[in-house]
Parts: structure tokens; sequence; C-alpha cells
């Protein structure tokens, strides 16, 4: 299982950019407006890490891994009938892949497809 993409909702995003500058040695982008307008680190397994904030009033911190499938559809299916519910179907974000977020448990999890 490799979490090809890390994302961190926060109201806070420089504050927690530089706490993971300055603790883990990053170094964030610019924000990329295809992925909800994150500022973007690549991680050592060639993945991303991206902060961003809220895009809505309802929506809540978080952290969201999600992880690297063959077949997006096919992994959210297979959630959906494990009893989660499937908040975002399979999304392009262009450049980068295609989501899915499900949540089960009251956690929230990606999917990822490039």
């Amino acid at each position: 299982m490799k979490v090809q993409y890390l994302e961190i909702v926060t109201p806070d995003v420089d504050g927690i950019c530089a706490a993971y500058s300055s603790a883990y040695g990053v170094e964030f982008g610019e924000p990329d407006q295809a992925l909800g307008g994150a500022r973007t680190a690549t991680r050592d397994s060639g993945g991303l890490l991206g902060v961003r904030a809220p895009m809505h009033d309802g929506e809540s911190p978080v952290v969201r891994p999600y992880v690297l499938v063959n077949d997006i559809q096919a992994a959210v299916d297979a959630a959906a009938n494990a009893g989660a519910t499937v908040a975002l179907p399979p999304m392009a974000l262009p450049g980068h892949g295609t989501c899915a977020i499900v949540i089960q448990g009251g956690i929230d999890s990606g999917f990822w497809a490039l």
C-alpha cells in the first residue's frame, strides 16, 4: 500500500508548512489550484504532501491519506460495499491523476490513480 498523496486541511496553512519545513526539512511550493490551492512538497516516496485551507465553511481540519490504486472505481465500489460513505466520487485532477474520498467509521480515506 503506497500513500500517493497526504493531504492536510487546516486553517493555518502557513504555520503547518513552516513547522513541517523546520521539522522535516521539506520545501513547499506555491499553491496548486488543481489540488484545492494546496502548497505541496515532494515526499521521499515520490508522492506529495499537500497543505491547504478548508474550501468551505463546512470542511473541518483533517489529515487524509490517498492510497495509490490501479482501478479507482473498483476501489470506491469495494469501500462502499464494505459500508463506507462515498464523499467524493472519482474526480480527475489535471496534471495529477484521479482522486476519490470515502468515509468509514468517521475516518476520511482517499484513493488515487495515476
